[in-house]
C-alpha cells in the first residue's frame, strides 16, 4: 500500500532541507531519460521540483504518461540545474493515476489552447500556472474583502436566490415553475439587504446572481459573483469611501503578499495612485468632456459603450461617475437635495468597464411607493418589501461590486471567463 501523504510542497524545497527525507505529491510535467537515470519534473499546486530517478524506478518514470499523478520519496540534495537549486534523489516512485493521452489541452501552456477548449477541460487547465495563479488571487481577494468589511462593523448575510418577484423591477430574470407558482433566480440581493439594515445596521453578502441577458461580450455572464453592502445612517459618499477602502486593500494585499501569483498571471504590480483616492467625476462633468470630444449627448442620456470607452481613454484606471440623472436609476435611489433631476448615485469605472453601482436609497415609504408608480411598477408587487419601510426604516446607502470584473482588471485578463472557474453564458451550460 502506497503512503499518499506528503511532507512538503515543491515550493518548500530549499537548501535548508539538503540531506533531509521528503515526500512530494504532484504530476509529471517532463521526463528526460539518459539511460541509467532520469530527470523528472514534478509539478504540484505550489510549483515544480526536479527528481533524480535511478535503478528500478527509471523504467516506471520513463513510461509514465505526462500529467500522471505520482508521489515520490527521497533525499534532498544540491542541484546543478539552473532552474532548481535543489533536487530530490528518489528512493520511492509511485504512479497513483495514469493520465490518458491525448490530453484535450496542454496544461503547461507551452502549446496555446483555444479558450473554449480550456473551459471544456477547466480542471486540467488549473494545472497551468497562470490559470491557477488567477484563482489563488481570486480567493485571496475575497478574504481581504471579508476582513475589510468585518473590520468596518459589517455582518455577513445570506439572502434567498429563489425569489417570487423581480429584485429591481427588471425583466432580465430566469423564471421557472416552483410548486405550481412562478419563481425567479435573484438578479440582486437589493431588497433584502435594505430590509436587513433595520436590525443588523451594516450588512454584506458575497454570492452568485443571475441575469437573463442575451449578451455576447467579454464582460457579460448570465451567472456572476457580486459583493453587496448596505449600511444604515451612511450617505452615498460615505459608501464611496468604503469602495475605495475595499478595492485599495485588495490591491495592496496583491502587491505586497502575492507577487508570485501576480507574476504568474503576467502582472508586475497593480497601480492605484499615490494617495489611494479615486477621482470623482460628476455625470455632468463627463457629459461636458464627451461633448467636447464630439459625442452627441445631452442631459439625461445614458452613456453608451462607445462613450464610456472614450471616457476611459481620458481617465485611465479607476474613477467614479456620480450624481447621475434620477430617471436613469432604479426606483429605490434617492434624489439629490437641491436638484431633484439628479440622484445620489455613483458607478465605479475602470476604463470603459463598470465595476460598482451604488448610492443612497429612499427610506420614506410614501416616496418609495410614489417612485414605483412613476417608473410604471406596481407597489402591490413589492408589498413584502414595503412592509419593512413602515417599521422605521433608517436612511441607508450601499453598493454592489461585480467581483468577476474586478478580477479581470486586477489580473490583466481580457475576458471575464478567464477569472471564473465554470462560467455560464448564453452558449455555455457545461461543464
Amino acid at each position: 500500500m502506497v503512503d499518499i501523504h506528503r511532507t512538503h510542497y515543491a515550493r518548500q524545497l530549499g537548501e535548508d532541507l539538503v540531506g533531509k527525507q521528503v515526500r512530494i505529491g504532484g504530476w509529471i510535467e517532463d521526463v528526460r531519460d539518459i539511460g541509467k537515470l532520469a530527470f523528472v519534473t514534478i509539478r504540484d499546486v505550489t510549483g515544480a521540483c526536479q527528481a533524480i530517478v535511478t535503478g528500478d524506478n527509471v523504467q516506471a518514470a520513463v513510461q509514465a504518461p505526462r500529467q500522471s499523478a505520482v508521489i515520490i520519496a527521497g533525499t534532498v540534495q544540491k542541484s546543478k540545474a539552473k532552474d532548481f537549486p535543489v533536487e530530490v534523489k528518489v528512493a520511492e516512485f509511485a504512479i497513483l493515476t495514469k493520465a490518458v493521452h491525448p490530453l484535450p489541452i496542454d496544461p503547461t501552456g507551452r502549446v496555446e489552447s483555444a479558450p473554449d477548449k480550456r473551459l471544456d477541460a477547466r480542471a486540467l487547465d488549473l494545472r497551468n500556472p497562470k490559470t491557477a495563479a488567477i484563482f489563488h488571487l481570486r480567493s485571496a481577494g475575497l478574504k481581504v474583502v471579508r476582513d475589510t468589511l468585518r473590520g468596518e462593523g459589517f455582518v455577513e448575510v445570506n439572502t434567498p436566490k429563489i425569489i417570487g418577484s423581480a429584485s429591481e423591477g427588471g425583466a432580465n430574470l430566469f423564471g421557472f415553475d416552483y410548486f405550481k407558482r412562478k419563481a425567479y433566480l435573484a438578479q440582486s440581493p437589493q431588497l433584502y439587504k435594505e430590509q436587513l439594515t433595520l436590525g443588523l445596521d451594516r450588512v454584506f453578502e458575497i454570492g452568485p446572481y443571475f441575469r437573463a441577458e442575451n449578451s455576447h461580450t467579454v464582460r457579460h455572464l448570465t451567472e456572476f459573483t457580486s459583493i453587496d453592502v448596505e449600511a444604515a445612517f451612511l450617505d452615498y459618499e460615505d459608501v464611496m469611501d468604503l469602495v475605495e477602502k475595499v478595492v485599495g486593500n485588495v490591491i495592496r494585499d496583491f502587491n505586497e503578499n502575492h507577487r508570485v501569483e501576480l507574476a504568474a498571471a503576467g502582472v508586475q504590480e497593480i497601480p492605484f495612485g499615490s494617495n489611494k483616492k479615486i477621482d470623482r467625476l460628476t455625470y455632468e462633468q463627463c457629459l461636458d468632456e464627451l461633448v467636447k470630444e464630439g459625442e452627441k449627448l445631452s442631459f439625461g442620456d445614458d452613456l453608451s459603450d462607445a462613450a464610456l470607452r472614450k471616457l476611459g481613454e481620458m481617465h485611465r484606471g479607476f474613477y467614479f461617475i456620480m450624481d447621475w440623472p434620477l430617471k436613469l436609476k432604479p426606483f429605490y435611489i434617492h434624489e439629490k437635495e437641491g436638484n431633484e433631476k439628479l440622484s445620489k448615485s455613483f458607478d465605479l469605472q475602470h476604463g470603459y468597464l463598470e465595476l460598482v453601482s451604488g448610492g443612497r436609497r429612499l427610506h420614506d415609504p410614501e416616496r418609495l411607493r410614489s417612485r414605483l408608480v412613476e417608473q410604471g411598477l406596481n407597489p402591490a408587487s413589492f408589498s413584502e418589501h414595503l412592509k419593512a419601510f413602515d417599521w422605521g426604516m433608517p436612511p441607508h446607502s450601499g453598493w454592489g461590486l461585480g467581483y468577476d470584473r474586478l478580477m479581470m482588471v486586477l489580473t490583466g485578463s481580457q475576458n471575464v471567463r478567464d477569472v471564473v472557474l465554470y462560467p455560464r453564458d448564453t452558449d455555455r451550460l457545461t461543464p
